[in-house]
């Protein structure tokens, strides 16, 4: 059975390089000094193609490092958790931890924090530290601050350098988990708060004053958990157990490490739309507590993304990419209706959300200047994102969101733009004054290049040029020297 996740723009490499003085095009600016480093999934081994979903893949981490207008490398690295390092031949020597199962490499995102940079996943999964050179250092969970797992999304506050998060997993029962990570990499602060039982809790959004949850319809399936890491004759009652303690206790620690070993780096997803969960979002004060969440039902959707939130009075913006529905057809991949951009305005006095809808083309993948995140921002970017045709995943759009206006550049036929970054000029530069960046693959050539574009013009500054193909991932950050 073709699988679309293994072919074409996502087809895995077999192989990890480093490649020194990269061809450039154009004229990369001086004040680039650092890595730009994005993370996706890429099964080390042979998975089913009748069962891999394109978020169980291991972990891969691609880095440029640019410095003094030159492109000095390109790397690609396994993050090398136990399952990867052995089908690699290699040793693996695991430091204790308590941040999760081990379950599927950190495939989602990197950043760099406190001094080290993360490969990051979610739903309970270890995250892992890698060398500035993208070797694995290790497990990370946060000097043991943080257990059960962390998020593929966390936010950092541009004023205090702190990195906000709202983790979820099925082993926290029927709870989420908000932390605050200091600036000395440990947790200062977790808040653990219900929720309606275990869903699928993607992104968060964050304002100077308050935290919103989206609590949405796509939640753990007992079935489908039990059917890919349970014998068949077992099947039955490992799906009624957890049935019964998903959404009321935490799950116990045998039942996690056998859920956990459903993935061989390329598994079922247990998680799938649930028309009978309710669709709600939270708003919590940044520094209350579990009691001081208000929820607030929204129209049913599915979100993966904000673009970014800020507050307006006694209101709280929210801009999100919506999606109709999700995992409710299409179980190997994010192919369902195509997501639109939409704005959500939660009137905390009058108790309700008031749903816009932006921008009603395919897009995924938003970003802000990080500088604004929480603050009231005026341009955001997306890339085109339409899975059931490919084709016309080959555009970039600037949002200008006071104007009520946008952009859009073509990178041309049979071009895939993934996530674009943004990256000042300078610390005191306006909010649209600097670059984008992002990895861009020619199907007819079978490369990749990274695409550096002026913020406000969309236009060509520089392409570092990449001879081999990157395959499609998720999300990636500039990390600064």
């Amino acid at each position: 059975m073709a699988n679309m996740f293994l072919e074409g723009p996502f087809g895995p490499v077999s192989v990890e390089q480093t490649l020194t003085e990269l061809p450039v095009t154009g004229t990369i600016p001086d004040h680039l000094d650092g890595r730009y480093l994005r993370n996706g999934p890429n099964p080390v081994a042979e998975v089913d193609p009748a069962t891999y979903h394109w978020f169980t893949g291991d972990g891969m981490v691609h880095g440029v490092r640019l410095r003094d207008g030159r492109a000095e490398w390109y790397r690609n690295r396994w993050v090398r958790t136990e399952r990867v390092a052995q089908a690699l031949g290699e040793p693996f020597s695991a430091r204790p931890h308590r941040g999760g199962m081990d379950a599927i490499g950190p495939n989602t995102n990197v950043l760099a924090h406190a001094g080290r940079t993360l490969a990051l996943v979610e739903g309970g999964v270890v995250n892992y530290e890698l060398t500035d050179e993208l070797d694995t250092v290790g497990a990370c969970d946060f000097d043991g601050t943080i257990h059960g797992g962390y998020t593929a999304h966390p936010k950092r506050d541009p004023e205090t350098g702190e990195l906000h998060a709202v983790s979820y997993s099925f082993a926290r029962g029927n709870t989420v988990q908000y932390s605050v990570i200091g600036t000395d990499g440990r947790a200062r602060r977790t808040v653990d708060i219900e929720v309606n039982g275990s869903p699928m809790m993607h992104d968060f959004a964050l304002t100077e004053k308050h935290v919103v949850l989206f609590d949405l319809p796509v939640t753990f399936d007992p079935r489908q958990a039990a059917e890919a890491s349970v014998p068949r004759l077992l099947r039955t009652p490992a799906r009624l157990v957890l049935s019964a303690l998903i959404g009321r206790v935490r799950v116990p620690d045998p039942v996690v490490a056998a859920v956990g070993r459903q993935s061989t780096g390329g598994g079922v997803m247990p998680y799938r739309w649930n028309p009978r969960y309710p669709a709600r979002v939270g708003v919590m004060p940044r520094e209350g507590g579990a009691s001081d969440v208000r929820w607030f039902d929204v129209e049913p959707c599915y979100v993966f993304h904000s673009m970014n939130a800020y507050d307006e009075g006694d209101s709280v913006v929210v801009d999100v990419v919506r999606h109709p529905k999700m995992f409710a057809s299409e179980f190997r991949g994010p192919v369902e209706d195509p997501p639109t951009l939409d704005r959500w305005t939660i009137d905390l006095n009058a108790g309700k959300v008031r749903e816009e809808r932006a921008d009603d083309r395919a897009q995924e993948f938003p970003r802000v200047d990080e500088r604004r995140l929480g603050r009231r921002h005026r341009y955001g970017y997306a890339v085109a994102a339409d899975l059931r045709d490919l084709s016309n995943n080959t555009l970039l759009h600037r949002h200008d969101r006071v104007a009520g206006t946008s952009t859009t550049r073509s990178f041309g036929p049979g071009r895939l733009a993934g996530e674009f970054v943004f990256v000042e000029s300078g610390p005191d530069a306006a909010e649209d004054d600097g670059v984008l960046m992002g990895f861009v693959y020619d199907a007819a050539e079978a490369t990749t290049d990274l695409r550096i574009l002026d913020a406000a013009t969309l236009d060509d500054v520089a392409s570092v040029h990449v001879p081999h193909k990157i395959p499609a991932g998720f999300h990636g950050n500039w990390c600064p020297a």
